[in-house]
């Protein structure tokens, strides 16, 4: 099972979005794919709610209990491990003993022969977030043309810098690899966005995901109503489904899954 975490230091940017529809992209491709929630808004938890399981994402930090994750592989190859009430005292734990707890489970979940593992988070470098960078395989940033939503950049890729490597109390993980800043909610319409664009590219051109999610009705109208974008019937929609698969297919190729 490979783990992917969806990461911002800020709301608002298509982080869920992105990540929602490469659940739908991936189970169409068979495989079988478990999302865990860890943002306490509950929005993937919301468009997800269809493959909710049992287990709760706050469960994920508690003390591992055999067979608690028994029988989650659904018919559907999704599952929803919901966002819920209890993630707020996450940050009572000190970030070696909710790693620790975390990384228990996510061996738990693993045993049952999921494919794939994506991770929402909070638009926080909180002890959720740090957690999921401590388990993950691999983090894809997904960012709004706009100057404050590219601002916390440098901390989060120091942040996994530091993963990477030894860090007192806390086991390295050094296999965890940056896919890239996603721009989301892109603008054409405003040369804003479009010259923020192209500084972003000529400042970072290893770093972005060569594909943009423009900013479209359509999306939220699939989030709303729990079914990917393309299946949605509007232009709109068409055009945002263009560019979500071929975002899905990027990083699909850069994890090295298998069909």
């Amino acid at each position: 099972m490979k783990i992917l975490v969806a990461a911002n230091q800020k709301g608002g940017v298509g982080k869920t979005a992105a990540l929602v529809h490469l659940a739908f992209n991936f189970v169409e491709r068979g495989l079988k794919v478990a999302v865990i929630d860890l943002d306490t808004q509950g929005n993937a938890s919301y468009t997800l709610a269809d493959y909710r399981g049992d287990a709760l994402a706050s469960s994920m930090f508690g003390e591992a209990s055999p067979g608690w994750l028994q029988n989650t592989l659904p018919e559907t190859g999704l599952l929803l491990i919901a966002s819920d009430s209890g993630l707020a005292n996450l940050e009572r734990l000190s970030l070696e003993n909710a790693r620790a707890r975390f990384q228990t489970n996510i061996e738990l979940l693993r045993e049952t022969q999921f494919d794939v593992c994506l991770i929402d988070t909070a638009p926080s470098m909180g002890i959720g977030l740090m957690s999921a960078l401590y388990v993950s395989d691999y983090v894809f940033s997904p960012i709004e043309l706009e100057a404050y939503s590219v601002q916390g950049l440098t901390k989060l890729l120091t942040t996994i810098s530091h993963v990477r490597k030894h860090t007192p109390g806390m086991p390295p993980n050094p296999k965890l690899k940056f896919l890239g800043m996603l721009p989301s909610k892109v603008d054409s319409r405003k040369p804003r966005q479009v010259r923020n664009l192209a500084e972003l590219k000529a400042a970072y051109p290893d770093l972005l995901i060569p594909f943009n999610i423009g900013f479209r009705d359509g999306i939220a109208e699939a989030l709303a109503s729990g079914v990917p974008v393309w299946h949605i019937k509007t232009t709109a929609a068409r055009e945002a489904a263009k560019e979500t698969r071929a975002v899905a297919d990027y990083i699909f190729k850069k994890m090295e899954l298998a069909e």
